[in-house]
């Protein structure tokens, strides 16, 4: 079901989260929250959102089963399309095609907030598992199960990814 299919067969989608909605730390320093889940949707589209301090960032990759389309509600955001690089501010979208290599980070010195949706869903038990995961073979692995490939390394801005997390006190 398309996300188009979704709104016509629904008059509505009323999600409440409590205070309490469980953030996942995916590595230190990146915090995501899944707002509208897969199941919640029928499959339709997840909603995920992302917190990462300064110099966080993931490595290049490919979503081979879903478009994600990004939406910068804090800082700056900058992603890489392949071989194209960019820098969103607060408002600005992009929407990446299913595979297609990219990657971003915060290569700012402030957090930076977004927005994700993925269509179709299903990829949002990806961040729930991944944050349970503190090795990249087994984040690979779980990567590769949800259809989604690492292709690369993280962006230069990168200091601290899946890759290389920062180290806990």
């Amino acid at each position: 079901m398309t996300v188009w299919e979704a709104a016509a067969a629904a008059t509505a989608l009323l999600v409440r989260n409590g205070p309490n909605d469980d953030w996942h730390e995916v590595t230190p320093g990146e915090r995501i929250k899944i707002h509208t889940s897969s199941e919640q949707t029928g499959g339709a589209f997840a909603m995920v959102e992302a917190i990462a301090e300064p110099g966080n960032g993931v490595p290049m990759h490919v979503h081979h089963n879903e478009d994600e389309h990004f939406i910068v509600l804090e800082g700056t955001f900058q992603v890489a399309i392949g071989d194209k690089r960019l820098d969103l501010s607060p408002g600005e979208t992009i929407t990446v095609a299913r595979g297609v290599p990219h990657a971003w980070c915060n290569a700012s010195k402030e957090p930076v907030r977004v927005l994700a949706v993925f269509s179709p869903g299903g990829i949002d038990a990806l961040f729930r598992e991944v944050a349970a995961a503190r090795d990249l073979t087994a984040v690979e692995a779980i990567a590769k199960r949800y259809g989604t490939e690492i292709v690369g390394p993280p962006l230069p801005a990168t200091s601290y990814s899946l890759a290389s997390p920062r180290i806990q006190v």
